[in-house]
């Protein structure tokens, strides 16, 4: 059996880091998906590919797959840079601010 450990991006539609810190243990699909003929969904009979194991650190990840014999495949995060601002957001409507402000 084929697996990946990664660590899930951020939601692109905010910019919280929720759900991000756990380690996922993905197995890879053995066999191809099939189109039902009659109503047109995809599906295969290989139920690995469903499911996904979820662990605190990319150790225990790695101990699971290497116990019950899972060639796992690990993806490093690429972890982006923290903008943290002096004032936080409550700098965008200070009042002792010296110079113009414009967006």
């Amino acid at each position: 059996m084929r697996a990946r450990i990664y660590q899930p991006a951020r939601n692109a539609m905010s910019s919280g880091m929720g759900k991000t810190k756990v380690w996922v243990l993905e197995y890879a699909a053995d066999e191809t998906r099939e189109i039902d003929p009659l109503m047109g969904w995809t599906g295969s009979s290989d139920t690995q590919s469903q499911v996904r194991l979820k662990f605190q650190s990319k150790a225990a990840a790695l101990d699971y797959a290497k116990e019950h014999g899972i060639e796992a495949t690990v993806t490093e995060p690429h972890k982006r840079k923290q903008n943290i601002r002096a004032g936080g957001y409550g700098e965008n409507f200070a009042t002792n601010r010296r110079g113009p402000w414009t967006h």
